[in-house]
């Protein structure tokens, strides 16, 4: 059991006030594990709700999509309207960020349903006189205020002096009517939960760094300047976010050597992630790279440069954490009295210590924690990766995104749990914005093709945001370790369009690939030593990322993950799909490469449409988004080729 109440307060008090009634309202879409986990949308972004409704008879049923924001008292109310088969839906569209509720209404029309009635028995000839009494009682029973009080006064009056029912059978009236009458079997459903985010949290280009090799001198810890000096570089790859690995002081006591090795030599500077030492903690900047304010005008900078910066929020610490001497009981011991180390057996990290999720102070730990973030929300960071999220509980996750969220709404967490795929999700649904993934492993196309529809399906695609990473400072692919050119693109091409959010680990477009013999491992990793670097070195693909992250920008269809259809390609080494915007307004077909050779393939086109004016027509030409060249559609399709060692992803617009 959790040692915090459960967090969505205001969604529990909904359901206990929830109206129950004949209705039965099934099947509804969206929602996530019977409400219990928000649904994901993007701020502008069109909520369609679907439900199955029905009840005993033949009475006409009417049906509401109530909406609201979770702090708000009243609900917001939009028409559902019948599909078939009992279905209804309607749709609504929140314009600012936050949490929302939304639910369902159904009742019986009585009127429409004495209205049907009454125009059946007319059309077959029957004497109508008591239908038009009782007809006439329906209106003396309305509550109306306005016009439709005005219109229904004006048409009782009109059949009262006439006894004529055509004045009860108007089509104006039954509208006023349709919301006019008490509804004593009116049903309600529970209220579903809703997270509305910006933009960012489907879209964007992360660009990870370590802040300390950022320097231009051989053996120089680099600083928050030189960070600054890196970022026209960086923006003009196009990347919207700058993800920096902690920046805190790091501990002294079992400090790692270069290569991991379990003791360091003078002049080592250790792991960043063993966070903490005399100079300060989480809230801390570590001295050698700057100030706080120097901190400062690095965020400043990218901002000026249309890019964000994203925290690493490690949940651990170096032996040398103030936290180990102001609170010791938060942290665990063995029974001879020394501290428990952080380890993933065999591996065993010395130089970090886990704080102890079941001590008796959890709440002041959960809220020290929660303040940590705070803190750099208040230096204007936004997003914060969270490292290893799957080894602390996931009740404290789901608390402290909804503590940070009521107070910042627009902050976005990115979970890097690669582990398991189901608590991955459960992660996901208990509010990470957006979620690591197998992407890194997955290499031939049956795999990329299989993983991608578990990921757009429902219902993951309504909670599970994907964060396509080529490569991180703890791994280095196998496949990318022949240092192919082809490859590190085809990789970055993948990334960058089969998910709205993609990133890379500096240093791949310098295409490093060098391992440690046998591992997913970087030789000399920047983890443990300090790296200088030409980033304009020979052979660098520079320009191809620029390329690929302004095709992104420019078309809508590329900002997203969900709306995606791959294409039957004859070709087992090349995988083509297409991808729509959101709001349908774009459409763009990709065909990437697996292998080095030219391969010559069919893109067969034919069945579906795309946004042209007011309405949709079939696919007339595709336009290259790098080259702008346009080939015509004929005969259902297109051939195309593809060179890998010139380019090996084609990308076209689709045009009508």
């Amino acid at each position: 059991m959790s040692m915090i109440p459960p967090v969505n307060k205001s969604l529990q008090a909904a359901e206990d006030v929830a109206i129950h009634g004949p209705f039965h309202i099934e099947d509804i879409y969206p929602q996530i594990d019977g409400g219990r986990f928000p649904v994901k949308r993007i701020v502008g972004e069109s909520v369609e709700v679907w439900a199955d409704i029905f009840r005993g008879g033949h009475d006409v049923t009417r049906a509401t999509l109530l909406w609201r924001r979770e702090s708000d008292a009243r609900w917001q109310r939009t028409p559902m309207r019948h599909h078939d088969n009992d279905r209804w839906t309607a749709t609504f569209t929140p314009d600012e960020i936050g949490r929302y509720q939304y639910a369902i209404e159904a009742w019986t029309d009585a009127f429409a349903s004495w209205r049907h009635g009454a125009e059946l028995k007319r059309a077959a000839g029957l004497d109508l006189t008591l239908d038009a009494r009782e007809g006439a009682d329906l209106l003396a029973r309305a509550q109306a205020d306005g016009q439709a009080a005005a219109m229904i006064a004006r048409q009782r009056q009109a059949f009262l002096s006439s006894g004529d029912i055509e004045a009860l059978l108007a089509d104006e009236l039954a509208e006023a009517m349709a919301v006019s009458l008490p509804a004593p079997d009116l049903t309600r459903t529970r209220g579903f939960p809703l997270v509305i985010d910006r933009l960012r949290a489907r879209y964007g280009a992360w660009y990870e760094m370590i802040p300390r090799s950022q320097a231009t001198v051989p053996g120089q810890h680099g600083t928050f300047r030189d960070c600054i000096a890196r970022l026209p570089d960086i923006a003009a790859m196009g990347f919207d976010v700058v993800y920096l690995t902690p920046i805190h002081p790091i501990g002294r006591t079992n400090r790692k050597g270069r290569n991991n090795a379990p003791t360091a030599e003078p002049g080592d500077p250790g792991s960043p992630y063993a966070i903490g030492a005399s100079e300060g903690g989480h809230d801390a900047v570590h001295p050698e790279l700057g100030t706080l304010d120097d901190f400062r005008d690095f965020v400043a900078a990218c901002r000026a440069l249309d890019m964000e910066v994203a925290l690493d929020f490690a949940v651990q610490c170096s032996p040398d954490h103030p936290w180990l001497t102001q609170h010791p009981d938060w942290f665990r011991r063995r029974p001879d009295g020394s501290m428990r180390y952080a380890e993933n057996p065999p591996k065993k990290y010395e130089d970090i210590v886990n704080p102890d999720f079941e001590c008796a102070d959890v709440r002041a730990l959960w809220r020290a924690l929660r303040d940590v973030v705070l803190f750099w929300v208040d230096q204007d960071v936004r997003i914060f990766r969270v490292d290893n999220p799957h080894t602390k509980p996931f009740d404290f996750w789901e608390w402290l995104i909804h503590e940070v969220q009521a107070r910042h709404p627009d902050v976005i967490f990115l979970s890097e749990a690669f582990t398991r795929p189901k608590p991955m999700k459960a992660l996901a649904k208990r509010g990470f914005t957006q979620s690591y993934t197998y992407f890194t492993w997955r290499t031939a196309k049956w795999e990329i093709e299989d993983y991608l529809r578990e990921l757009t399906r429902h219902p993951e695609r309504d909670f599970y945001r994907p964060n396509f990473f080529t490569n991180t400072p703890d791994i280095l692919p196998f496949h990318l370790q022949s240092g192919e050119t082809w490859l590190f693109k085809a990789r970055l091409a993948l990334a960058a369009t089969l998910s709205g959010n993609y990133g890379i680990y500096n240093g791949f477009e310098l295409i490093e690939h060098t391992p440690i013999p046998g591992k997913e491992e970087y030789l000399d990793s920047e983890k443990y030593e300090i790296k200088v670097r030409n980033w304009d070195q020979d052979g660098n693909i520079k320009p191809y990322i620029a390329a690929i992250n302004r095709a992104r920008r420019t078309r809508p269809a590329l900002q997203q993950t969900a709306n995606l259809r791959f294409l039957a390609i004859d070709d087992g080494n090349v995988t083509a799909f297409v991808k729509e915007a959101a709001d349908g307004s774009d459409t763009v077909v990709a065909a990437i490469a697996l292998s080095p050779e030219p391969h010559e393939v069919w893109l067969p086109l034919d069945g579906f449409d795309v946004a042209a004016g007011d309405g949709r027509r079939a696919v007339a030409a595709l336009e290259n988004l790098l080259t702008q060249e346009r080939l015509p559609v004929e005969w259902g399709g297109v051939r195309i080729r593809i060179e890998p060692d010139y380019d090996p992803a084609l990308l076209f617009r689709c045009l009508a």
